[in-house]
Parts: structure tokens; C-alpha cells; sequence
């Protein structure tokens, strides 16, 4: 997995240039579908990656009663809220070439 805390992607929202992102394949629906592939792996990765350390925080009590506020918990989670989201890493991945993709049709025409 990339290192999402120290990549340079946006957290806010930002305008990028069509040509940057269709510049390695000459089709926009084509990168766009790279990207959106992408984000869902990152998304994953994230995803596995908070529940894990949840993990290690859960009390697992009968009562309803027993609600704890868990401090390291909630610091954990404003962490991960405060990370740039899955389809900033993976447009940043794509623009800066580190996303591997290859044309499966074009092998196909080879053979």
C-alpha cells in the first residue's frame, strides 16, 4: 500500500486538466475507469487498515448502559477523517505514473 499519510494529494477538492489525465491512454472514460479501480483498492486497503486498529479498542460488554468514550479511539478516527480521500490518492497515483495498467485488447489483437 502506498503511504497515504505522507502523499501529496488534495484534501479539498481541486480542478485538474483533462489533458493531465487522459495523456497516458488517449481516452478519458478509459483513465477515469484506472483511477475509479484504483480508488476502490485504496478505499479498501484504508478501510481494513481503521477497522484493525478499532479493533484493538472494542469492550465487548452485554449492557447497553456501559457506553465508554474512548479517547485513543476518537483520535484515531479524526486521523483517518483528516486523510486525503481515496480518489485524490489514486488521481495523484495516476498523474504522478505509479499506477501499472496495461490494455488487455491490445494482447488480444497481438495474439
Amino acid at each position: 500500500m502506498t503511504d497515504i499519510k505522507n502523499s501529496d494529494a488534495p484534501i479539498n477538492t481541486t480542478t485538474i486538466d483533462k489533458n493531465l489525465i487522459d495523456k497516458p491512454t488517449d481516452n478519458i472514460y478509459e483513465a477515469i475507469s484506472i483511477i475509479s479501480k484504483r480508488a476502490n483498492q485504496i478505499n479498501n486497503d484504508i478501510k481494513k487498515e481503521l477497522l484493525e486498529k478499532l479493533d484493538e479498542f472494542a469492550t465487548y460488554n452485554d449492557s447497553l448502559e456501559e457506553i465508554f468514550e474512548n479517547k485513543e479511539q476518537i483520535e484515531v478516527s479524526k486521523f483517518y477523517e483528516k486523510l486525503p480521500k481515496p480518489h485524490a490518492l489514486a488521481i495523484q497515483e495516476w498523474l504522478e505514473s505509479k499506477i501499472y495498467y496495461r490494455n488487455t485488447k491490445d494482447e488480444e489483437l497481438e495474439s
